[in-house]
């Protein structure tokens, strides 16, 4: 009998209005991008200040940190605390996925140095270049390394120094650091391969809405989707890999 595998997902964002309705709520928009069946996903909103017991952790086979409207930088208690978290689950050698904020969070917490981004925000679907010298063929990558990948962004900070030991797996025009892995057990995503383009469309229009950017910023965010999408299922792949340990096949 193979024992059920385990993931927590860190929640550092509260559920929208819209994607309560849709999808029920974050929980469900990550189990769907990076679960599979038979395995046991538990939320815990840090944002809220809920996490796991200490002793609760080495129950779970990998982790996901998400993105959040806060800033990775800031020093409030639940982001000391999430800090504290990971670098016990780092400690443990346990798989660790950040996405935009966790990426970010990582880097801080290996000693990185994150803060606002030195180009500005970015909110679009954008191209990053993968640094194929710096993944192995056969890696959770896949045997066939792509030049790019197409993923939707969302964020107005960066990772500004890398953590030592860290290897940079993908970059853009703007940013420097759009991936990047630490040993086998950290890997690090600015992007966000779990939305959809519905979902950064209603994020434009309330971000817009609520004053935080400008009525052409959300028209090139929108005009950036138009014509084609992320490449959702090679992102998904690419995950999915990391935190579950295969190695694809030939």
């Amino acid at each position: 009998m193979v024992d059920q595998k385990r993931f927590a997902l860190f929640l550092a964002t509260p559920d929208s209005e819209f994607v309560k309705k849709e999808y029920g709520g974050y929980h469900n928009v990550f189990v769907s991008t990076f679960g599979d069946e038979g395995e046991h996903w538990d939320s815990f909103r840090v944002v809220e200040g809920e996490f796991p017991d200490e002793k609760d952790l080495d129950k779970y086979d990998g982790f996901v940190i998400s993105g959040s409207s806060h800033d990775s930088f800031e020093n409030d208690p639940w982001i000391l605390k999430l800090c504290e978290i990971v670098k016990k689950l780092d400690e443990m050698k346990k798989k660790i996925l950040g996405i935009c904020f966790g990426h970010q969070i990582i880097a801080r917490v290996r000693g990185g140095t994150v803060g606002r981004a030195r180009k500005g925000p970015e909110l679009k679907l954008t191209d990053i270049t993968i640094v194929k010298d710096a993944i192995k063929p056969g890696s959770f990558f896949g045997n066939e390394i792509p030049d790019s990948i197409a993923i939707l962004k969302l964020h107005q900070d960066e990772v500004l120094v890398l953590p030592e030991s860290a290897k940079v797996l993908a970059f853009s025009e703007k940013y420097e650091v759009e991936m990047f892995s630490i040993e086998d057990h950290l890997f690090c995503i600015q992007g966000h391969p779990e939305y959809n383009k519905e979902i950064l469309h209603e994020i434009v229009d309330r971000v817009l809405r609520l004053g935080f950017i400008k009525q052409d910023f959300a028209d090139a965010a929108k005009a950036s989707m138009e014509n084609r999408g992320a490449d959702r299922k090679l992102l998904e792949t690419i995950c999915k890999n990391f935190l579950k340990g295969r190695v694809p096949a030939n």
